[in-house]
């Protein structure tokens, strides 16, 4: 069984005691909008949230760590790849992860863990688990639509709205020795 745990000392840092959590796990929301627009801000990311981004997550302590799953939600505006305009992101996530304590042969060479201990005291850092998780959720490349036909590089015109006025027919000059080249068709 799993409780709902949301003390005020947790709240606002979401830095997790991991041997305060009972043994069947805890229930965290992250849905102070103030954690995700800071962290958008101090990472300079350009997008915007239209609809609040929240996290359910479920906490469960273990011999070794703790084991971390939850859902991540919202919607964000991005500009598009290919022509600039507003991209409109749905965040629909579900994530599980095992975080390991740092001590000890539990902790992995090279492996990066989000609990540390602060006076012999194991602490998740819940906030930082959310915040990757958000990250890995965004679309490598964000588009406004599937057929997004981009913005010409000459004259910047988005081309989902209207055709550019400074494509030419004529081909580039740097291959303008290759025009005259004829390949000989030899059948093998």
């Amino acid at each position: 069984m799993v409780c709902c745990v949301n003390p005020e000392k947790w709240k606002k840092s979401m830095l997790i005691p991991v041997n305060e959590l009972p043994p069947g796990g805890a229930q965290f929301i992250l849905d102070d909008q103030a954690l995700w627009l800071s962290s958008i801000d101090d990472f300079g990311m350009n997008c915007a949230v239209t609809s609040p981004l929240a996290a359910g997550v479920t906490v469960i302590p273990a011999k070794t760590g703790c084991l971390v799953h939850g859902r991540l939600t919202g919607k964000i505006v991005m500009p598009c790849n290919r022509c600039a305009e507003d991209s409109s992101i749905s965040i629909a996530s579900y994530f599980e992860e095992f975080e390991l304590s740092p001590d000890g042969d539990s902790a992995r060479d090279g492996e990066e863990s989000r609990i540390i201990t602060q006076n012999g005291i194991p602490i998740l850092d819940l906030a930082a688990i959310c915040w990757e998780e958000f990250v890995l959720s965004l679309p490598a490349v964000p588009l406004c639509s599937p057929d997004c036909k981009g913005g010409c590089p000459g004259c910047r015109t988005n081309l989902n709205n209207a055709a550019c006025v400074c494509m030419r027919d004529e081909p580039d000059s740097r291959f303008a020795v290759l025009l005259g080249l004829k390949l000989d068709r030899k059948s093998r």
